[in-house]
């Protein structure tokens, strides 16, 4: 009975094949890759809009939302890609580098011509000097943005102190995107609705646009604390206050999507101030008591050193 029994395949150890890359690997660089093109379709999207005034066609507030839905898409792109390399165990310093070139493109260079060209579509006659003066404004956001990216690149290899656990140094790069466009998201949605044509009007005010380039790129360059919600830990009693919040952000989106996006990109702003605040408070407390453990060291080691009766 032996000569019929049923052998079984021998099993052939699998080894990886050199100069081979697993297909897993190709998709959070894919993810990144669909960014970008994000960033660029809302290039495009802005500058056909501006093109369309120059011939006399005024842009309609559903074509911006086009240029801000392809930059929302990039950001979610951005948000995912880090991610999934992570969870596939195929990060590589390639996908690294292309996310930082995606990131200038996104959060650099797009919302800066999306201000820029939004703002000249409803003043064609700008004076050549003022026009110099927004497209410099402009160009100082996308370098500070540059910058911010590479200070970034160049800390983490570099050790984090405690108390910067729960910051950010600077404003994040998305972060930025979110608040130079806030005056648009807000005017749009309230000129898509037809209601305060005044307030519209005048967050497209090409100095307030000036402004808010100058400011948030100061912002992203600048070592101010910003809040990071990747640590940010609740405590049990304010979970249930927290999650009600939530569910009604949720709803509002639902709802009225960019108009409370632009609201809660205000309150973003307004966060600054109070952020700055509670890293100054935890600073005081660490250093209290970093002083407070020296201290101790140094009197244990007195006592030791003193002389045995």
């Amino acid at each position: 009975m032996s000569k019929f029994r049923l052998r079984g395949r021998r099993r052939r150890n699998k080894t990886p094949r050199e100069g081979s890359v697993p297909l897993r690997a190709m998709l959070p660089n894919l993810i990144t890759s669909i960014a970008v093109c994000g960033g660029i379709t809302c290039i495009t999207i802005v500058a056909t809009n501006y093109a369309r005034a120059l011939s006399g066609q005024s842009a309609a507030p559903r074509d911006w939302f086009k240029a801000l839905m392809a930059l929302l898409v990039a950001c979610v792109c951005d948000a995912m890609d880090g991610r999934v390399a992570r969870l596939l165990k195929c990060s590589s310093k390639l996908g690294a580098e292309l996310d930082s070139l995606a990131d200038f493109v996104n959060f650099g260079v797009a919302p800066a011509l999306f201000i820029y060209f939004w703002c000249l579509c409803a003043h064609p006659g700008m004076t050549p000097f003022v026009r110099n003066l927004f497209l410099g404004s402009a160009l100082f956001y996308a370098m500070c943005d540059a910058f911010r990216l590479a200070r970034f690149n160049t800390m983490l290899e570099q050790p984090t102190l405690p108390y910067w656990k729960h910051f950010f140094l600077g404003v994040p790069a998305p972060g930025g995107c979110w608040m130079v466009l806030t005056p648009a998201i807000l005017s749009l949605a309230l000129e898509a609705k037809e209601s305060a044509p005044l307030v519209a009007g005048a967050m497209q005010n090409v100095y307030f646009g000036m402004f808010m380039l100058l400011f948030i790129g100061l912002l992203m360059a600048s070592r101010l604390p910003t809040i990071s919600l990747k640590s940010l830990h609740i405590s049990r009693a304010c979970m249930l206050p927290t999650t009600a919040g939530l569910l009604l952000l949720v709803a509002f989106l639902a709802t009225q999507f960019w108009l409370t996006l632009g609201v809660v990109g205000v309150l973003y702003i307004a966060t600054i101030p109070f952020v700055g605040m509670m890293f100054l408070r935890t600073r005081s407390r660490y250093l209290r008591e970093q002083g407070r453990a020296a201290a101790q060291q140094q009197a244990e080691t007195a006592e030791a050193a003193k002389p045995a009766n």
